[in-house]
């Protein structure tokens, strides 16, 4: 393997979905988030991404099997639109800036091929706060200020760290809209809460109503 490659293990027949990015970082927020939602929505792999630039190991399953770092797709289709979320366990290295442009380039031209006109980046951010709180960026100003009336607010602190950050930048030059989503956290151990805070934060947004026990 030289170059990153798909590999299809089902289908998905969507219609304009909304694409989603939840992937390990601080507090592992993204991924968290990104989980829920697969399992809020009922949504079902069909596609995964591999890559040289992942580390050098692979995971190993309780039943003893060996599986390479990828990027995980998942289609749902669901009654007010349809989405299609993209996880994994593991990005490139942060030293690697050149990896993570042509990673984040590969996914864009995923989402650009299956009709995605939105693109919504979650992840974390280490800020220690008394409540679960939702920070937002946009591509727009517009974008921007139409999910802080919905309850989040402005991210200005400078930076988005990553694929959460530079797959929203890039998808802005390509003229694609989004967003990103940062649950606030203490630290880079797993942090439910913030994972739980940003997914239900984005599903009420998108008109989905959430209970606490999912």
């Amino acid at each position: 393997m030289d170059k990153p490659y798909f590999h299809q293990i089902g289908k998905a027949n969507l219609k304009n979905p909304v694409f989603v990015q939840g992937l390990p970082g601080f507090g592992n927020v993204g991924k968290i988030a990104a989980n829920l939602m697969v399992k809020f929505c009922g949504a079902k792999p069909f596609m995964e991404l591999y890559s040289p630039s992942f580390p050098d190991y692979v995971s190993v399953s309780s039943k003893g099997i060996c599986i390479l770092p990828r990027y995980e797709f998942y289609a749902a289709s669901m009654e007010k639109g349809d989405f299609i979320i993209m996880t994994g366990d593991t990005q490139p290295s942060f030293d690697d800036v050149v990896s993570h442009y042509v990673l984040c380039g590969e996914v864009l031209d995923f989402a650009e091929k299956h009709q995605c006109k939105f693109i919504v980046t979650v992840g974390g951010v280490p800020i220690t706060e008394e409540k679960a709180q939702v920070y937002v960026a946009g591509t727009t100003p517009r974008i921007a200020l139409e999910f802080m009336e919905k309850g989040a607010v402005i991210y200005s602190k400078g930076r988005i760290v990553g694929a959460t950050g530079l797959m929203l930048g890039l998808a802005k030059e390509r003229g694609i809209e989004g967003l990103c989503l940062l649950g606030a956290t203490t630290g880079f151990q797993a942090d439910r809460g913030a994972g739980f805070a940003v997914f239900k934060f984005l599903m009420k947004a998108l008109g989905y109503d959430v209970k606490e026990g999912l």
